[in-house]
């Protein structure tokens, strides 16, 4: 999972070498949270006009991750 988030938004940035994620998986509640961090001239790229690309981003895993019977979170550093 972590792999193709990755991949997804190094497509979208301008310097693809300062993407990286954390994850911190809750066990009780079944959520695992990915921070994504990017360069801070990049995060306008991620996000997008009114959250669009951010939100399109968070749903595309909240469908993978439904397959599976799990939650996910993801956060924008």
């Amino acid at each position: 999972m972590e792999d193709v988030l990755i991949s997804i938004v190094k497509g979208l940035v301008s310097y693809p070498e300062d993407v990286y994620v954390d994850f911190v998986e809750d066990c009780e509640r079944g959520v695992v949270t990915y921070r994504l961090h990017v360069n801070k001239d990049d995060m306008g790229r991620v996000i997008g006009k009114q959250g669009k690309i951010a939100r399109a981003i968070r749903r595309i895993f909240s469908a993978i991750a439904s397959r599976f019977g799990s939650k996910i979170m993801i956060e924008f550093g």
